[in-house]
């Protein structure tokens, strides 16, 4: 499926080994079926109150006008390659709590929870995702009628793996770079900030 499994310190889930975020994407179509699946796995994300707090916009290239409005909505340097992916979405937070309309500091976290899930949904039916910080919100709120109390997280590429020779030499040798993670120590503690915990030395 991928040469970028990960090299993980400690065993983990096959499933959270094979997910990474490619930039070279097939323009094979993803099945209605398998999409509704890696939906679903958003679905069922943990959130604060059970709120639920995430939307997702979705586009395919079937529909090639929805497609070429979400597709404006990327930085170029993002369309350069996310034209390619059959689907893109755009997750989308509802920023306050709908059974008291107090601010919901936690919505980003769950929208990223969501996001995490169909990540990992997608890399069980064979899939990848891109995420992407770089797209126009402004922009994508008007596109999309986007209310107020509710803002864009996160553009999302999403399709099978693609041949990297599609891609310009330098996002190629981005596309097969080394993945690489911080180690344990540097970011679990015990007792003190960056006080790295016992458990993991």
């Amino acid at each position: 499926m991928t040469d970028q499994l990960s090299a993980t310190q400690y065993p983990i889930e096959e499933v959270l080994r094979q997910r990474w975020s490619p930039i070279a994407f097939s323009d094979q179509a993803v099945e209605p079926e398998k999409l509704r699946s890696v939906l679903e796995g958003a679905r069922w994300a943990a959130s604060s109150y059970n709120e639920q707090p995430w939307s997702y916009i979705v586009a395919t290239q079937d529909n090639p006008d929805e497609f070429s409005r979400l597709l404006e909505c990327l930085a170029e340097g993002n369309q350069v390659w996310a034209k390619n992916a059959p689907v893109l979405m755009l997750s989308v937070a509802k920023l306050t709590f709908t059974f008291n309309g107090v601010e919901n500091r936690h919505a980003f976290h769950d929208v990223g929870a969501a996001s995490a899930n169909l990540a990992i949904e997608a890399a069980a039916q064979g899939l990848f995702i891109h995420q992407m910080a770089g797209f126009d919100v402004p922009k994508a709120k008007e596109t999309y009628g986007i209310p107020d109390g509710y803002d864009p997280v996160a553009a999302i590429a999403l399709g099978y793996l693609g041949d990297p020779q599609i891609l310009s030499e330098s996002m190629q040798q981005r596309q097969s770079a080394p993945r690489t993670r911080k180690p344990l120590d540097q970011f679990v503690f015990t007792g003190h900030w960056s006080q790295t915990s016992s458990i993991v030395h």
